[in-house]
């Protein structure tokens, strides 16, 4: 019975340190899209932590821009997000989709974040934005 238990124990601290040494790292998964219906969706963002998916507007030169659009997104992997736009957007319209963390802000579960500002700012990866480009169609 000790053996087994000691077996048991083994396999589960393994299993454990091999979840956590390959966590998925955070990214954002969008497409063109057709925004006639006033939303935006990712087919899939992963978060390290609770956060938001920003939608800011873009243009060539891959600059985030205003804030037109967010949603929730859970700690792990994040299916279909839809982000409601907050002002239009026109077919042929850069967004770009990105990751912004839930930190601090006044409020937990608020998004308090303008462009620029520290409160629920964007998460990076090796200095580098999490995010993904689309074009409205």
């Amino acid at each position: 019975m000790k053996i087994i238990t000691l077996a048991i124990a083994a396999t589960l601290t393994a299993s454990t340190a091999f979840a956590a040494g390959h966590a998925a790292a955070p990214m954002v998964m969008g497409s063109d899209q057709s925004v006639e219906n006033g939303i935006v969706s990712a087919e899939k963002v992963i978060a390290g932590e609770n956060g938001w998916m920003v939608v800011h507007r873009t243009d060539a030169d891959m600059t985030a821009g205003p804030v037109v659009g967010y949603a929730p997104l859970r700690e792990g992997e994040n299916i279909d997000v839809a982000a409601i736009l907050t002002e239009p957007v026109m077919p042929g319209d850069m967004l770009m989709l990105m990751v912004h963390a839930e930190t601090g802000g006044m409020a937990t579960g608020v998004f308090e974040y303008t462009l620029g500002a520290k409160e629920d700012g964007p998460i990076r990866i090796d200095g580098n934005l999490v995010m993904s480009v689309i074009t409205a169609q």
